[in-house]
């Protein structure tokens, strides 16, 4: 059996049929093909897009705040072998047309706030230019998911503009705090690691631990209110209303 599929079929769950091995030799066909590397040239692209954008904002409301909402700023791109294994998981044909149509997360980028008010300050910002398509919107925070995960997530599309044409790409957008960010990184950790020891209780202290963090963002946002209590709020700059995003 070629390699490459050895290594993906080892991505996959237990539960898989054997009979995968086939459309893996299929899908490795394409993703060595040139419409696959054009794909992933526009999801890079549009994720090299959407940074530039929280980066511009970043530095205005650097300048209007005299400090900076955002912390940092991470990126990636799904890796082959993932975009694989949830096609298939999802019953989706193993197809560059199904990747563009079913799966909105193969470019991501995850953009660490320093407040949680600086997360949906950002979020509305940035779905208010004019060539950004809000597709979807995932509020963990306000309505965390069971295990205490907390994130702000959207879907957006963009504009790519190449030599010959426009293409239209999604991409995933996560905005945390340095806490909530924290906090995903351990869990994502024990998520994929197998066998181990008293897995259940740490699971529960985990959840434990996102309920602290909680409520040491909500009290780190009063004091930080308190701190530039006379200051403009950049919402009022920007006309804002009331939705929420």
């Amino acid at each position: 059996m070629d390699t490459k599929i050895d290594k993906l079929n080892t991505e996959l769950s237990p539960n898989h049929p054997k009979s995968f091995s086939s459309d893996a030799a299929s899908f490795w066909s394409l993703v060595e093909s040139r419409e696959f590397q054009e794909i992933m040239m526009l999801y890079r692209c549009a994720i090299r897009e959407v940074q530039t954008k929280f980066e511009v904002l970043d530095d205005e409301l650097s300048h209007r705040r005299n400090r900076k909402p955002i912390e940092y700023i991470i990126s990636r791109i799904k890796r082959p072998e993932s975009i694989v294994e949830k096609l298939y998981r999802k019953g989706y044909p193993l197809t560059i047309d199904s990747i563009r149509q079913h799966l909105n997360d193969v470019a991501g980028i995850r953009i660490v706030c320093s407040f949680i008010d600086d997360i949906y300050d950002i979020a509305r910002m940035l779905v208010k230019q004019d060539d950004i398509t809000l597709i979807e919107v995932k509020d963990y925070i306000r309505n965390p998911k069971l295990n205490g995960y907390r994130s702000h997530h959207m879907i957006i599309e963009i504009p790519i503009f190449l030599s010959d044409r426009k293409e239209m790409m999604r991409v995933e957008v996560q905005l945390r705090t340095i806490a909530m960010d924290f906090w995903s990184s351990l869990e994502h950790q024990l998520k994929y690691k197998r066998d181990i020891p008293h897995a259940d209780d740490i699971v529960s202290e985990l959840k434990d631990c996102a309920d602290v963090i909680a409520h040491t963002d909500a009290r780190m946002q009063e004091i930080k209110n308190r701190i530039y209590v006379n200051d403009t709020r950049i919402q009022d700059l920007w006309n804002l209303q009331e939705e929420t995003i």
